[in-house]
């Protein structure tokens, strides 16, 4: 007699298994695509509006492309986690705005951002090489290479590198997770240790703040639109709070 294991799926939400399977798709896309020479973040990832790649819809499409596999696993594996509770409290619909709006607050977070550190370099660097900048910049990233000059570099990276990530969203929804369920016992990882919802929620917060301002050049992480997910988390689960909607 043949044994019936059942759907592994089955037991997740509907919404927050499509966004798994979504997310694992979109980069399987990206791997078969470049080998044709088809960036796909360079398409969907999200620019800075000064770059000639720039496009309205990356605030939404950047959410579903990541960097590599871990990047990936990391997302998805806090978004099964944690997105499977929200949505079962909160319904299929309002779990799926709420994670869209987080991801789109987070993108425009990080476009602020990222223009007011291109205004605090632009003057120190020169003209003419601002235009070989803004000209070549692109080509230069793409090449694997950068300017010599530390301040064209920098800027170069601002303008002409894409974001890619579901963090946005999946920072909403720790927040969301930690406001909800406060007193929660989660077991970290590193260190292994519990810890309540909200104070992991603080802390991680206070983390990403420190090392938004911190600034490293060679940090590769988008901390201040982690920031911005939580951000417009926050005011929509106050908006719904206030409008006595949250659990409908």
């Amino acid at each position: 007699m043949p044994m019936n294991f059942g759907n592994p799926l089955a037991s997740i939400p509907e919404v927050v298994k499509n966004l798994l399977i979504i997310n694992v798709l979109m980069l399987l896309a990206t791997i078969v695509a470049s080998s044709f020479n088809v960036d796909l973040s360079e398409l969907l990832g999200l620019h800075h509006w000064s770059s000639d790649f720039f496009r309205p819809h990356q605030l939404v499409t950047y959410m579903f492309m990541h960097g590599g596999l871990t990047h990936l696993f990391f997302n998805m594996f806090a978004l099964f986690i944690f997105g499977k509770v929200l949505e079962q409290v909160w319904g299929a619909k309002k779990f799926l705005v709420f994670y869209l709006i987080c991801g789109i607050g987070a993108g425009i977070v990080q476009l602020f951002v990222t223009e007011l550190r291109i205004n605090s370099i632009i003057d120190q660097v020169d003209p003419m090489l601002y235009e070989k900048v803004m000209q070549d910049g692109s080509a230069v990233i793409h090449s694997g290479k950068n300017f010599v000059d530390e301040s064209a570099g920098q800027l170069n990276r601002l303008i002409n590198t894409s974001t890619v990530g579901a963090s946005g969203s999946v920072f909403g929804i720790l927040l969301a997770f930690g406001m909800l369920f406060p007193n929660v016992q989660l077991m970290l990882i590193f260190p292994p240790i519990p810890m309540k919802a909200k104070y992991f929620v603080i802390i991680y917060g206070a983390l990403e703040l420190y090392l938004g301002f911190a600034n490293n050049p060679n940090d590769n992480v988008a901390h201040f639109a982690h920031l911005g997910g939580m951000l417009f988390g926050y005011i929509l689960i106050k908006y719904w709070k206030k409008n006595n909607n949250i659990y409908n």
